[in-house]
């Protein structure tokens, strides 16, 4: 593809310095280190600097919901069944903002959805803080943030390539991918000392404050309109269908989703935290553990992009990502076999490693195999995999852990994940086989 394409609309010159060691080549520690190369490329930091603010606000957010949810039901499935009523508008929305991405300017489209999502949040603490109390009302909110969550990350990762050259994008993917997650290991452990001190309702305004950080960033990204004309024509169900049609013709794009869905539905058991910090793991203490369980799968992640030096330059990203989710089910179904917190985190922590591997080479795939202006229709597929698989699986593993137990259900996923994968692997030579 025609690296232009990536420049054209920034409104900046192409960077292709690069301090040394931190290329293709390197020597020692700077080839285990993160590749901060797109760093150097301002359009991108800009993008890259939005995410910074909002990633301990929104995972305070996500802790605070199902927590709220299970203490006004007791009951990890009723957590099951609220995030699952956010899923219906993620799908709709992300695969309708897919095709808006390809159609109108994606800087203002993440103004737009940016403002909706701080809007979301402001009432979600309303609700805390007036003590309504009402599960009905926290899945319509969390329906409504989903929508909006759903416009935002097809144009968010969209611009990624404009933004870059192809060979950067497995680091610029590491760098996101890493800010976000480390938000993931923050927020939770915050929230975990946060909600004995202040309460839930103000975990909420804290996110929809740092939501509204994330516009001043936003403003100043340059201006990224479709690059060809026919882009430009209306985003209906025509053009998702086009979407569809194009990941059908390019087997390697389908084969990627698989392998996430068979990872996050069968192997994501975060509906069951609640229920095994309060039962398995209470003499640790409730909130203790359960901030340490949210957080474990981020600070591997985290772990894993620091060091993303290792894999992000690898030139089989198939493979890569194959490897990345058996490793994520053998890790899944150890924390299934531990009675021992501080076991659970280290396999969870193992489990981000393999996410973060699976994270960067999934996410190249997509923006290396598709041409600009079908980026946002593949990026809105992707986000309905990528958040969509883990609320299946909250209703999956939060219906299985009523029933056999949690740490039955946690195993058994593992455990399918590793089947799964490999029959797929087997089966399908274009996704072990693709390469840059």
């Amino acid at each position: 593809m025609d690296t232009s394409d990536r420049t054209a609309h920034s409104g900046e010159a192409p960077d292709d310095t690069r301090p040394d060691g931190a290329g293709a080549g390197g020597r020692g520690w700077r080839r285990w280190a993160m590749d901060t190369r797109p760093l150097r490329r301002p359009a991108y930091r800009r993008l890259w600097s939005s995410t910074i603010v909002t990633a301990v606000g929104s995972q305070l957010t996500a802790v605070a919901v199902p927590k709220q949810i299970y203490d006004l039901t007791g009951s990890s499935a009723w957590v099951g069944y609220a995030s699952l009523a956010g899923l219906l508008p993620l799908v709709v929305f992300a695969l309708w903002g897919g095709a808006i991405a390809d159609r109108m300017d994606r800087r203002r489209l993440l103004l737009i959805t940016n403002s909706g999502l701080a809007v979301t949040s402001v009432l979600f603490w309303v609700q805390a803080a007036t003590g309504l109390g009402s599960v009905l009302v926290l899945m319509v909110l969390l329906a409504v943030q989903q929508a909006f969550f759903g416009l935002n990350s097809p144009a968010r990762n969209a611009s990624i390539a404009r933004l870059v050259p192809p060979e950067e994008l497995p680091a610029a993917n590491a760098l996101g991918s890493t800010v976000m997650q480390t938000g993931m290991v923050a927020g939770p452990l915050l929230a975990g000392v946060l909600i004995p001190v202040i309460g839930l309702s103000e975990l909420y305004l804290i996110d929809a404050v740092a939501l509204c950080a994330t516009l001043w960033a936003v403003v100043r990204l340059p201006a990224l309109p479709p690059l060809t004309e026919a882009a430009k024509n209306r985003a209906g169900w025509r053009a998702i269908a086009e979407g569809f049609r194009y990941i059908s013709l390019h087997k390697v794009l389908l084969l990627s989703f698989v392998a996430d869905i068979i990872a996050m539905v069968f192997g994501m058991p975060r509906a069951l935290f609640p229920q095994l910090a309060a039962r398995t793991y209470a003499p640790y203490g409730e909130g203790l553990a359960l901030g340490l369980l949210f957080a474990a799968i981020p600070i591997g992640a985290v772990l894993g992009g620091l060091m993303s030096g290792t894999f992000s330059r690898a030139r089989r990203h198939g493979p890569m990502v194959i490897a990345a989710v058996i490793v994520w089910g053998v890790a899944i179904m150890g924390l299934g076999l531990t009675s021992n917190l501080w076991v659970a985190v280290v396999f969870l922590a193992a489990a981000g490693v393999a996410d973060m591997v699976s994270m960067v080479f999934r996410g190249a795939i997509l923006l290396s195999a598709a041409t600009d202006e079908m980026r946002g229709r593949m990026q809105g597929v992707f986000t309905v995999v990528v958040a969509g698989g883990p609320r299946l699986a909250d209703v999956l593993h939060g219906t299985a852990g009523s029933a056999l137990g949690p740490r039955a259900a946690i195993a058994g996923g593992g455990l399918l994940v590793v089947l799964a994968t490999l029959v797929l692997a087997l089966a399908t030579p274009a996704l072990r086989e693709y390469r840059i």
